[in-house]
């Protein structure tokens, strides 16, 4: 494999490396060494940075920067991005992307997770009595919070709660300068104080390292594997395609060589309630 026995930078400060390094080093004996940058230059969650840029925009050029700082051509980073589920509103999604850069031979190689699992949330009160049952939901202590204003002065912001006391204390003086008199109390979603964002970190860390780890069948370069669901699975009764998926398209990040595979237990036919035209 062309990587195996050599260094990755990683560009964060968030203790990402506990997530990345293993899986790196048992699939592909890549080792993980931090780079020194701020990655808060490039958004950050509580707002005080804006992120310019699209999530897969942000991770490249995270990854980017790692192997610049370093001085070495492999470069590492994760990017998450959190908010209402697209279909079903009322529940929390958190996407994450891992970006693998080579910088010799131009290989750029962004996978992705998307995940109901995460504490993402908020909610505004004057006490910690009044948010408790968020508070249970969040995981706090935990997870750790975030505690603002909730109208008004961005300021004071205080961020990693993870004591009770310290949260009171940072609800009244932020409630003091509301508007409404109320704080407003967040997830604090940055990786070190979220374990559940961390978990989703290093799955995403197990496909980056998997695909890695696959030749592509046309140019042999590292990186191969599934990116999208490919629709069109036959009708049951008709044969006609449907929404259903038909397997996952494969492509390679090199040469673009694309194949769509079987999805695991892949059904051979649709259920014809799925088919437009038996089911109209």
């Amino acid at each position: 494999m062309r990587h195996a026995g050599r260094t990755v930078a990683l560009g964060t400060r968030h203790g990402k490396e506990r997530a990345f390094a293993p899986p790196l080093l048992r699939r592909l004996g890549l080792s993980v060494t931090l780079a020194d940058i701020d990655t808060d230059q490039l958004g950050t969650f509580s707002g005080e940075v804006e992120r310019q840029g699209t999530p897969r925009d942000t991770v490249i050029t995270k990854a980017r920067l790692a192997a610049e700082a370093s001085g070495l051509p492999l470069g590492l980073a994760s990017e998450g991005s959190f908010g209402p589920h697209p279909s079903l509103p009322w529940l929390a999604m958190g996407h994450e992307l891992a970006c693998f850069l080579d910088l010799e031979t131009g290989l750029t190689l962004v996978e992705s997770r998307a995940s109901l699992r995460t504490n993402f949330g908020h909610a505004t009160g004057r006490t910690t009595d009044d948010i408790a049952d968020f508070l249970a939901r969040a995981r706090f202590p935990s997870h750790a919070v975030i505690a603002r204003p909730n109208a008004g002065p961005s300021q004071p912001l205080v961020k990693g709660i993870r004591e009770l006391g310290t949260l009171a204390a940072a609800m009244a003086a932020a409630a003091e300068t509301s508007p409404d008199r109320l704080a407003r109390v967040e997830t604090d979603m940055r990786a070190h104080l979220n374990p559940t964002r961390m978990g989703e970190i290093r799955k995403v860390a197990v496909r980056l390292a998997r695909r890695l780890a696959t030749p592509c069948p046309a140019c042999a370069a590292p990186g191969f594997g599934p990116e999208r669901v490919v629709p069109g699975l036959p009708c049951g009764w008709c044969g006609e395609p449907t929404p259903a998926p038909l397997g996952l398209s494969w492509r390679c990040p090199a040469c673009d060589h694309a194949e769509t595979r079987p999805r695991p237990h892949q059904p051979a036919l649709a259920d014809p309630g799925q088919c437009p035209g038996c089911n109209p």
